[in-house]
């Protein structure tokens, strides 16, 4: 393929959830011509922040001639996405029992061989790799000509402040393609601190007045008694011994020593996951307030911008949708070190 001069990179993303991906894409000046989700939920945030239409379908049901038709002529192209473990897609049930529940990342893979885009991007948890699926989906990228690279990132090292580790491939079919270095200085990395410490503080159970998405999960009495025994960095074991869970005091329970726990301010924080929101489902204690953290402060660990909107300001939506939109995503800053990780290698590519 000869080389392009001024030619735009427009990149689809699959499994686009509320936009994180194509968020940070867009950042590091890609142009974003889709997104498609089963999920109507992400209509909104992706639409919103992302600027590109929503298509609402399950990724099984896309023809490759649909794909390639939102792609502008002549444009270098990226099919991005995050193929999920997903139990409740048509195609999954279609194939119950008969896979380890990956079945998507097939299609993926069937939907690359077919219309063959200058760049693939594919990010995933990293225990992908163990899976059936994973070495056919490589497999598909080298029949169909693609240099590839394998890349098990600490998010940190791209400015999220969490624990969260990823893996990305990447796929080009003009020359060897890798993820830039991190960014992030080991003298100067992200901190909770960094990420949510100017937020106004608020109670369990409450939100900000000015600014609806700084809430919080009501918790128990219980519970309550629970996080003011909880210090930063600690575990279920500075409680009372009457306040502990009755799984805590058996044997198998005492290695669970991230869940009931505060962050601390100074570090990076947990992996944010769909609950987040609430104080028993691992260390998302506020590091001083007696709450859970808000799903602002998720979005925030998540390197969402503060503007970034998950719902339109008319909607009540539950608290635990919106906390599963931003427990899905893909960090907006990893996103970002992706997108200018194409960048760079179709720049290099085309000498521009």
């Amino acid at each position: 393929m000869g080389t392009k001069a001024s030619v735009s990179i427009v990149a689809v993303d699959l499994f686009c959830g509320a936009g994180g991906l194509s968020f940070g894409m867009k950042r590091a000046g890609l142009d974003i011509a889709a997104g498609i989700d089963v999920d109507p939920v992400c209509r909104h945030p992706f639409e919103s922040n992302v600027g590109a239409n929503f298509h609402e379908m399950d990724v099984a049901e896309v023809t490759s001639e649909w794909l390639a038709s939102l792609y502008p002529e002549g444009s270098f192209r990226v099919l991005a996405g995050c193929a999920p473990c997903q139990p409740f897609s048509s195609y999954s049930k279609r194939r119950s029992g008969q896979d380890d529940g990956w079945g998507l990342l097939s299609v993926f893979g069937s939907l690359v061989k077919d219309i063959r885009p200058e760049v693939v991007s594919m990010e995933n948890v990293p225990g992908l790799t163990k899976s059936a699926k994973f070495p056919s989906f490589m497999n598909d990228l080298t029949d169909a000509g693609y240099k590839k690279s394998v890349h098990l990132v600490p998010c940190s090292d791209y400015g999220v402040p969490q624990r969260r580790r990823r893996l990305v491939v990447l796929g080009s079919l003009l020359g060897d393609i890798h993820m830039l270095p991190k960014s992030s200085e080991s003298g100067n990395p992200p901190t909770v601190r960094g990420a949510i410490g100017h937020l106004p503080k608020i109670e369990a159970g409450s939100a900000c007045d000015s600014d609806p998405l700084h809430r919080s999960s009501g918790l128990s009495d219980k519970n309550m008694k629970r996080i003011r025994q909880s210090i930063p960095g600690g575990t279920w074991k500075d409680w009372d011994v009457q306040l502990r869970a009755n799984c805590h005091l058996k044997e198998s329970g005492k290695p669970y020593s991230d869940v009931y726990g505060r962050m601390e301010w100074d570090k990076i924080g947990p992996t944010i996951t769909t609950h987040f929101n609430a104080f028993g489902s691992g260390r998302f204690g506020h590091p001083d307030q007696d709450r859970a953290i808000s799903l602002r402060e998720g979005a925030l660990l998540q390197t969402f911008p503060q503007s970034y909107s998950f719902a339109p300001e008319e909607a009540d939506m539950p608290i635990s949708s919106v906390a599963r939109m931003i427990g899905n995503a893909v960090p907006v800053k990893l996103g970002e070190a992706i997108g200018l990780s194409i960048r760079s290698h179709l720049e290099e590519i085309n000498g521009d």
